[in-house]
């Protein structure tokens, strides 16, 4: 597409932002709510419509090539990924769970829940006529199996009637055979041609890409290398037009820089009497004064300052401003419990983010005319204004030093005395004022971060990602989430569902330092399921989407290592010091329930599996907000550890189940092609994926490879796949039995969340029972009121 679309596109996307935007600020202004339905549905609609602005802008910041825009568009994103996970956990806090079903919401916005996006008017001709071709064709179909059992019944009754046959008739059946024989194959053919064609089978070169595909991979090969050239050109004209702007302008910028702090000395010393003192370095210098303010404003600041400080001396006040502030704080105390009788929105850490790159993009971008910038190069007049600022920052800096000199000499020359009581007075409170900082030891102050970096990878801590990507991790979603919540049934969550947990919790955190810094802070994370479904695999997939590094601290991995007490701190140090300064960073902890056993088995009690759990209170305080470290455990056997101690590790608590029927059907379809086979109808996915229920992930994978053989592939165009091939391998392997799937959910609902989670549904239960006794009481007075009346006529 054109730059024109994709301006066009930011364009759209601004305005539904701007509308949001609008949107939450009379959300927050808005009366404390107490409706739980309409709060729920108030969030997941604003969730919704943050993510539909994500995938926009994600697509515009990936096809633009102009490095300025890209860089408005990158603020944005952060803006935006920070107010989704806020979204996300107020959703937790209200639900007490990490599931959500927004099904009823997404119905209503006529959305789907893995694409959420609108569909083109060709797309959705394009879907009607799909649905009109099959219809088509099952028609055809019935009619074509009408008539051919017509010509079977006329067939059967001519060769009842002929007894004896002649050579020429014999010949004449043998032909008929035979050219129903060549056009049953070549209907065949056909058929499946015409499956093709409406996209309900996939073709038999499927893996080859299509003419299409390879001329979008080329072009965005083009449109990378194109970036990275903007890219380096807009680099070196940031440094280029800097030293023209200062050349040009810095002795100008001075000059009035000068004049601007010399008639504030005048102006002060004409209005008070005496020369003012000039701001120190840390809060800002000269620019202190003049930010946004004229010199009256200033001076009536000061005025304002010199009357503080006279009331603040009279004592009689005092006693007067402690009952107001007693009387102020028991008005406090009764509006918060008022407030607290209803939800509020909480505010947002990056509303103001995204209402910046508002602003940014309706005063430079709107109206930009761009009609001649068919490269889409940088903008030299946008550099100039920004680097004029640096610019006259630097030459501040100069200036102040400068200025306070000159200052120096003009009291010394006019007020001498009083300049001297005063400095010195001041330099005794700011020193009294500074505290002490307590020093963390550092155990490796005089290594190298190389040299920390290969002892890590020598003892086997730190260890290479699998290339493996979140969209490998395949599923589906649950559909019916909100339909089984109403009816009081706590519904699994699907693998989809998992996903987007991962994504949420650990890829937009660690992939954008604003986010983290700024989001609701996720320290630790823990993978819970059985066998096979997949939690290795999204620690890898966590690593390769952000470019984490992977530390591996699993009790099977640190056994023998750094042993004693000082080892173990000196491990611990190594670990955390190279994660911070090569962060993001993933510490993964496999079989995270030996670290807080309950009791150690005596097969285990020499591997020392508990030496991280008295550390690991210290290490979870010392991740703060800068710190893109994330602490990721998986277990299979969650209910072996002690479960106050394994809740308080790990703040997100992720339950992976086994593939539901519609995740098992996806997950045939994908395995299977992976593996080289080829998908036919002979091969009924729909009933494998029913048999195979209580199978997960690797059982699928392992079965694949065990049939998929060179020789079994060299035979498929001959001999396609059948669903009973795969039987028989999957029953050499142990399925996940319902009784471990339900300890799994037992053990989770002892969980902090869990009980919580279990609380609030009851106590909703309890309020519909009462709702339903007042309703059966009230009728039951009516119709008791009824017979009086009767009785007494």
């Amino acid at each position: 597409m054109s730059n024109s679309i994709y301006n066009k596109m930011w364009a759209e996307t601004h305005e539904d932002l701007h509308y949001l935007l609008n949107q939450e600020t009379t959300a927050q202004s808005a009366k404390p709510q107490t409706d739980r339905m309409i709060i729920f549905q108030m969030l997941t609609t604003f969730y919704i419509k943050y993510v539909q602005i994500f995938r926009n802008m994600e697509c515009l910041y990936d096809q633009i090539v102009h490095p300025q825009k890209r860089r408005v568009i990158h603020h944005v994103l952060d803006g935006i990924m920070g107010r989704i996970l806020e979204l996300k956990n107020e959703m937790v806090k209200l639900e007490f769970s990490e599931f959500h079903y927004c099904d009823d919401v997404l119905q209503d916005l006529k959305l789907t829940p893995e694409r959420s996006i609108k569909l083109t008017l060709e797309e959705a001709i394009q879907i009607i006529q799909i649905s009109e071709r099959a219809r088509q064709g099952r028609l055809r179909a019935k009619f074509m199996l009408e008539i051919r059992k017509e010509e079977e019944e006329e067939r059967l009754a001519k060769h009842r009637v002929a007894s004896t046959w002649t050579p020429e008739m014999a010949a004449i059946c043998i032909q008929k055979i035979w050219r129903g024989y060549s056009q049953r194959k070549i209907t065949k053919k056909e058929r499946a041609e015409e499956m093709i064609f409406l996209e309900m089978v996939q073709p038999p070169n499927f893996k080859k890409p299509s003419p299409a595909q390879l001329q979008a991979q080329k072009i965005a090969l083009q449109r990378n290398v194109v970036q990275e050239a903007h890219e380096v050109e807009y680099q070196e004209a940031l440094l280029t037009i800097k030293e023209q702007v200062r050349a040009v302008e810095g002795l100008d910028i001075q000059e009035t820089l000068q004049e601007q702090i010399r008639q504030w000395f005048i102006e002060c010393r004409n209005t008070t009497g005496k020369f003012p003192d000039y701001p120190d370095v840390e809060k800002g210098g000269s620019a202190a004064i003049f930010a946004s303010k004229t010199p009256q404003e200033v001076l009536q600041e000061l005025a304002e300052q010199q009357e503080k400080k006279k009331a603040k001396k009279e004592k009689k006040g005092k006693d007067e401003k402690k009952k107001q502030k007693k009387k102020k704080k028991k008005k406090g105390k009764a509006n918060k419990e008022e407030e607290e009788d209803g939800w509020k929105m909480v505010q947002s850490n990056f509303l103001s983010t995204m209402a910046e790159g508002q602003n940014t993009y309706e005063v430079i971008w709107q109206n930009q005319n761009e009609q001649m910038n068919f490269s889409q190069k940088h903008v030299d007049e946008l550099i100039k204004e920004e680097k004029r600022k640096e610019v006259e920052e630097e030459i501040r800096v100069q200036v102040d030093e400068l200025m306070r000199q000159e200052l120096k000499n003009l009291k010394l020359t006019v007020d001498r005395d009083k300049s001297t009581k005063k400095k010195g007075g001041k330099k005794k409170k700011s020193k009294k004022g500074k505290k002490k900082k307590k020093k963390v030891k550092d155990l490796t102050a005089n290594r190298t971060i190389d040299s920390l970096y290969e002892e890590l990878i020598r003892e086997g801590l730190l260890i290479r990602p699998r290339n493996v990507r979140l969209s490998d991790f395949i599923g589906e979603y649950n559909y019916l989430g909100t339909t089984l919540r109403q009816t009081d049934i706590e519904p699994m969550p699907s693998l989809l569902d998992v996903r987007q947990l991962i994504a949420l919790y650990g890829i937009l955190p660690l992939g954008s330092q604003t986010v983290h810094e700024n989001a609701p802070l996720v320290k630790s994370l823990l993978l819970a399921g059985p066998s096979g479904v997949g939690k290795e695999m999204l620690i890898h997939a966590l690593c390769t989407e952000t470019g984490a590094n992977l530390f591996n601290l699993s009790p099977h991995n640190t056994a023998g290592k750094y042993p004693g007490r000082i080892g173990l701190q000196m491990m611990i140090h190594l670990v955390f010091k190279v994660a911070r300064l090569l962060q993001p960073s993933v510490v993964w902890i496999d079989n995270a329930e030996k670290t807080f056993y309950k009791k150690v088995p005596k097969m285990e009690k020499e591997l020392e599996p508990k030496r991280l759990k008295k550390s690991f209170p210290k290490i979870l305080k010392s991740i703060k907000a800068g710190d893109r470290v994330l602490i990721v455990g998986t277990t299979q056997r969650p209910f072996d550890a002690e479960l106050k101690s394994f809740c308080r590790g790990f703040q997100k608590i992720v339950l992976i189940p086994r593939p539901d029927y519609t995740s098992r059907f996806v997950l045939w379809q994908n395995i299977i092609q992976q593996n080289g086979g080829i998908l036919t109808s002979s091969l009924d996915l729909s009933s494998l994926a029913k048999v195979t229920d209580g199978y997960t992930q690797g059982h699928f994978s392992q079965a694949a490879k065990y049939v998929l053989t060179e020789h079994r592939i060299k035979q498929l165009h001959t001999k396609p796949l059948t669903a009973v091939e795969f039987i028989a391998p999957l029953t050499k392997q142990d399925p996940v039995y319902k009784e471990e799937e339900e300890s799994l959910k037992d053990w989770y609902a002892k969980t902090p969340l869990g009980k919580k989670r279990m609380k609030a549904s009851k106590e909703q239960g309890n309020k519909e029972g009462r709702e339903k006794r007042k309703k059966g009481s009230k009728e039951r007075n009516g119709v008791e009121v009824k017979k009086k009346g009767k009785n007494k006529k």
